[in-house]
């Protein structure tokens, strides 16, 4: 926080000096040099929003400089250009990426049209996709802009490039730095006493969201355990092979693990474990059906989304709840074709003050549950727009309820670290979603794919 206040009374020193600059570029003959991508990429590594000289009558300079400030706020790896609407598009995303070697999410706003690609490390291609559909109809461009990087603060994972705030600390005078360190002292004085003072309530509140908890997870081990009874497998039975019987000794032990990890879980967060075992178990069972019926095996997916009960995912389907946008979601075979006939899915009801409701209208306390079923990323995106996913991106339920859904989270990630080249090229290659996470404009591209 210092490092930001410090870089924003900078800013206030360079501005005339900046406005000047610009001013003259706009008027040189070779003023469109000054938008090669690799100062594109220069300017990002210093702040997270690049506005290029020709299109300033997109986002005014004050606007942009509010932006910075809460994507540095947060210290989260997202990154905005605006640039002219004829700027050359030849693989922008991927080459943009390249020149500036940080992983982390980049929207590009081009003339009147928007567009996204992530870093899988930080954002799920269909987390993207559904985020930069949510914000189409924003309106301008400061709208636009701004419901992107809300949305994009509350979802991505990893942190700020420490570029961002390297070598501002030059103009602090030590009468200041003395003055800031007393305060900090006195403060956390304070802080301390209203700590020690509330921590026996934090953790009964903790406590009372592990029994609510508790409910929903014996649900689930229960139906385990009820679809391997049904499963009438024998090891010895005629034509039970070794891999076989490998599968359903898989099954057994996550079933076994699932209830010896609820039975020593103390905290809400430690449900993700429970959750991750029984998905794992399920999986597992699903492969010993296919062998066992000379089908191909199926690939491991995620579970039903709308409840994990229906076990492994056979598609992805378009969906949007009743408040929100319209998202892509892994569902079983049973609520795709729910979807497909116009029906509403089988939803997973849990109780809240408010009476039953889906889980991700729930409390911050199923963020685990459903972290354990929607692990390695997919779940920020799933949840966009509901009260799970909002609850789940604040500082606040990163200290109380842990991550949640596996890699995202406080200290989740490491992203924001320079790297180069070195990274997923199809993260930033077109041709995987169109209009709103794939290519710009309706299904096209930029003239030859990006």
């Amino acid at each position: 926080m210092k490092a930001a206040l410090v870089q924003r009374l900078l800013r206030l020193l360079i501005v005339p000096v900046a406005a000047v600059l610009a001013a003259l570029l706009v008027a040189a003959p070779g003023a469109y040099a000054a938008t090669d991508l690799s100062k594109v990429a220069e300017a990002l590594r210093e702040s997270p929003v690049y506005v290029d000289p020709a299109a300033s009558d997109v986002l005014s300079e004050s606007d942009a400089d509010a932006l910075a400030d809460k994507i540095r706020d947060a210290d989260k790896p997202v990154f905005v250009a605006v640039l002219p609407s004829d700027y050359p598009t030849q693989n922008l995303f991927q080459n943009l990426r390249t020149e500036t070697g940080v992983t982390g999410l980049y929207g590009i706003r081009l003339g009147d049209e928007f567009d996204a690609r992530a870093d899988s490390a930080v954002l799920s291609r269909n987390a993207v996709s559904n985020l930069v559909t949510s914000v189409q109809s924003a309106g301008d461009a400061k709208a636009q802009l701004n419901d992107f990087v809300d949305g994009a603060l509350r979802n991505v994972g990893g942190a700020a490039p420490s570029s961002w705030s390297e070598g501002t600390g030059d103009g602090v005078s030590t009468t200041a730095l003395i003055t800031f360190g007393a305060v900090l002292v006195a403060g956390g004085a304070g802080a301390y006493t209203l700590v020690r003072r509330n921590r026996r309530r934090h953790e009964e509140d903790q406590r009372a969201a592990l029994e609510k908890l508790r409910v929903v997870v014996d649900e689930d081990i229960t139906a385990f355990g009820e679809e391997l009874d049904r499963l009438d497998f024998h090891p010895a039975e005629p034509g039970a092979d070794d891999a076989m019987r490998a599968d359903y000794e898989h099954a057994l032990d996550a079933y076994d693990k699932a209830k010896s990890l609820m039975a020593a879980a103390q905290k809400p967060e430690d449900v993700r474990a429970v959750t991750q075992s029984v998905e794992d178990g399920r999986f597992s069972l699903s492969v010993l059906a296919a062998r066992r019926e000379g089908r191909p095996l199926p690939e491991r997916r995620p579970p039903c989304f709308f409840d994990p009960r229906h076990g492994p995912s056979v598609a992805d389907a378009t969906w949007t709840p009743s408040s929100g946008a319209t998202r892509e979601v892994p569902v079983c075979a049973a609520d795709q074709a729910r979807l497909a006939d116009g029906a509403d899915p089988m939803v997973r009801e849990v109780d809240t003050e408010y009476g039953r409701r889906p889980y991700w209208e729930a409390g911050p306390a199923y963020g685990p549950w459903a972290g354990g079923y929607f692990g390695g990323g997919i779940l920020p995106g799933l949840l966009i727009g509901t009260m799970l996913g909002s609850l789940m991106a604040t500082p606040t339920y990163a200290a109380d309820y842990g991550s949640g859904y596996g890699d995202f989270g406080a200290g989740g990630y490491e992203g924001g670290d320079v790297s180069g080249a070195d990274f997923n090229t199809d993260d930033f290659s077109g041709g995987w979603g169109g209009f709103g996470g794939g290519d710009f404009g309706g299904g096209g591209d930029f003239g030859g794919g990006f």
